[in-house]
């Protein structure tokens, strides 16, 4: 049996003010509407909900049976009603982004500072991985949007462009000899290299780079974070390859310096990924449009 909600409605209203009166009142309706839905309700069960007093009505055993439970059904849709409102009002609610620790820590973290001081009562939820873990998280709902190197070729993803960054070579003090020489690819692996791990997408960009010059890129080491990538080359353990924008202060300090290359190095572009044709939240929109806003 299918009844209509408002009918519902009606019968909650007349029940907690005990008036047909009130009840009219409460929803805006005329006296005789409110008793045409109670007989409607009662008629559809085929039970009688209500009996008249002095006071107005008061519900039958049948009235309270059914009272019972359309009372806890009114309270759960004022509280949905509520948190739709806080939802809108972005009172309330959750950021999910994921992406790699060295974009967080370099690249975001700035616009979710901003982000937090605009709205303090939205959770920020981080989800670390790489670029493939990353398009997981996404396409299995964990996430609202992923801040990825590109290119990402797949259908059933979005990625609008947000910044360019630059990756170089860099060594720290122990390589001293080699901060005024143009080097060759040859001459590079000459040396011991620190890369990112295999499956990042830095790691795959400098890979088809070295192939197309005809060269096999063997690191002596590989490692899991940029910080390690910039702690070995300055503690002299090789030649890391690195963003050039995460390594401004140990540029400007000495502590790093760029390794000079006869070839140029591609670019690497970041961008803030999302699901096709699926709608994300109001919190995540306001979080891009905070990102290219600034860009």
């Amino acid at each position: 049996m299918t009844t209509n909600y408002e009918l519902y409605k009606v019968f909650y209203w007349a029940a907690k003010t005990g008036s047909l009166t009130q009840a009219a009142k409460a929803l805006y309706i005329t006296q005789p509407s409110v008793s045409h839905a109670i007989k409607q309700l009662e008629e559809s069960f085929g039970l009688t909900l209500f009996y008249r007093n002095s006071k107005g009505v008061a519900l039958t055993q049948e009235g309270v049976s059914l009272y019972s439970y359309i009372e806890q059904s009114q309270i759960l849709i004022s509280l949905a009603e509520e948190k739709m409102a806080a939802l809108k009002n972005l009172d309330n609610g959750e950021l999910r982004i994921g992406g790699s620790d060295s974009l967080f820590k370099h690249y975001m973290l700035s616009y979710l500072e901003e982000f937090h001081v605009l709205y303090p009562n939205i959770k920020l939820h981080l989800s670390h991985g790489t670029t493939p873990e990353v398009i997981t998280f996404l396409k299995e709902g964990k996430i609202d949007l992923g801040v990825v190197r590109m290119p990402i070729v797949d259908p059933q993803l979005e990625v609008r462009e947000s910044i360019q960054l630059k990756d170089c070579f860099v060594a720290g003090e122990r390589y001293a000899q080699l901060k005024d020489k143009v080097m060759t690819l040859d001459m590079l692996l000459e040396h011991q290299l620190i890369l990112f791990s295999r499956n990042s997408r830095v790691r795959m960009a400098i890979t088809e780079l070295f192939n197309s010059y005809g060269y096999t890129l063997k690191p002596e080491i590989e490692v899991g974070s940029v910080d390690l990538l910039i702690e070995f080359a300055r503690r002299g353990l090789g030649i890391s390859y690195v963003t050039r924008e995460f390594i401004s202060k140990e540029l400007e300090e000495g502590s790093l310096f760029e390794i000079q290359l006869d070839v140029a190095l591609p670019p690497s572009h970041v961008g803030i990924m999302t699901k096709r044709n699926m709608p994300i939240s109001l919190a995540a929109n306001r979080f891009m449009d905070l990102i290219f806003k600034a860009d």
